[in-house]
């Protein structure tokens, strides 16, 4: 079962979990943690991936934190013990760090420990997320009419989503690799999706949803839910057939947050949104526009909320190498190499596992 509904005390992600470090150091990333104690209890932290990078040594990235516990009395201190403990961070040349949702204080403590905003793209700007605190009757009237007849209509037409498994990962592979060539870009291999599902599903942190039309797999959704949030974290379609005309990638997100609805989770986040369209959303407060991408429009039409989060921020030491990073990433090679890299810090290859001596990571009382 999910977490018990009421308000959400922090949009934890999976990447903050162990679970992630095990998946990423099958493809050579290592880890490390910066902690916060009070009085020998736990209050805050971060998970630190690190990869070795020929010339640069060690480049660290942390997804969707520090985070600090909702009971941490004095938040203000753990956050800028933390943003003091990344920032002292040994043998780590450039260290990039995505706040997570709601955490702009987070995104201060680190320009005052001497980081600087990021323009490298490391996570997206921002994303949508829907309410599920709500009955599903109430929910169902959130959607426009034609997502409405298309899932009234769904079983009668042939469709049929179900929860998959570990024998769906080939499926959720081969659905991948059709919207890759489709959309121009190249998605994670089957072994890397094996990994992920499998420590992520061993813990109940994650769940794969197949969309089929008359028995024939045209959609593939994986899920990772942390805390109160379900989140879409990976997902294929062909369009080719049936499945576009029956519309069976938003009747697939329907039975996911129906799904999380009966479990009790409070939010589905329907995954990264561009900055056009968080602009359009965000500050103009427009709901719907012909100039987003397709992938946008279909996260938007669900009613829920867009929203930004607190923005990337880097530290890129010496200084010597900070200004060699900007010549470099204002030329169009230099951005090819970074978009390389990113890729590459994102989904990872396989290469051999970084060794980092042990060492005691912990912020003091």
């Amino acid at each position: 079962m999910g977490p018990a509904r009421g308000r959400d005390p922090g949009h934890r992600d999976v990447t903050q979990l162990s679970a992630w470090a095990r998946v990423r150091a099958a493809e050579g990333f290592a880890h490390t943690y910066v902690l916060a104690r009070r009085g020998g209890r736990l209050v805050g932290g971060a998970q630190v991936l690190l990869r070795r990078v020929p010339v640069l040594r060690l480049i660290g990235y942390v997804p969707y934190g520090p985070v600090v516990a909702p009971s941490a009395s004095d938040r203000s201190a753990v956050v800028d013990d933390l943003a003091r403990a990344l920032a002292d961070l040994d043998g780590v040349r450039m260290l990039f760090v995505q706040p997570p949702e709601g955490a702009d204080d987070v995104h201060a403590a680190l320009l005052r420990r001497g980081f600087r905003p990021s323009t490298a793209g490391i996570a997206p700007p921002g994303s949508v997320r829907l309410d599920l605190d709500r009955c599903e009757e109430e929910l169902r009237r959130g959607l426009p009419p034609r997502l409405r007849s298309l899932i009234r209509r769904a079983a009668e037409r042939g469709v049929r989503i179900r929860r998959g498994d570990e024998d769906d990962v080939p499926v959720l592979a081969a659905l991948m690799r059709v919207s890759g060539d489709a959309c121009g870009y190249r998605p994670p291999d089957e072994d890397h999706l094996r990994r992920l599902y499998g420590e992520l599903a061993r813990t109940g942190n994650a769940a794969l949803f197949i969309g089929e039309v008359r028995g024939v797999p045209v959609t593939a959704d994986l899920v990772t839910m942390c805390g109160s949030m379900v989140r879409g974290r990976l997902g294929g379609f062909d369009r080719s057939g049936d499945g576009a005309r029956l519309g069976v990638p938003g009747v697939a997100r329907w039975e996911i947050g129906r799904w999380a609805h009966r479990e009790g989770y409070r939010w589905l986040d329907f995954g990264g949104l561009a900055e056009q369209t968080l602009h359009d959303a965000v500050d103009e407060g427009i709901r719907s526009s012909p100039a987003w991408s397709g992938v946008d429009q279909a996260k938007m039409r669900f009613g829920g909320e867009a929203f930004r989060y607190p923005g990337a921020v880097e530290l890129i030491r010496p200084a010597a190498l900070r200004q060699l990073y900007d010549a470099v990433s204002a030329r169009d090679c230099g951005q090819a190499l970074l978009h390389r890299a990113k890729v590459r810090m994102r989904a990872g290859t396989r290469r051999p596992a970084v060794r980092l001596p042990r060492r005691p990571g912990g912020v003091p009382a």
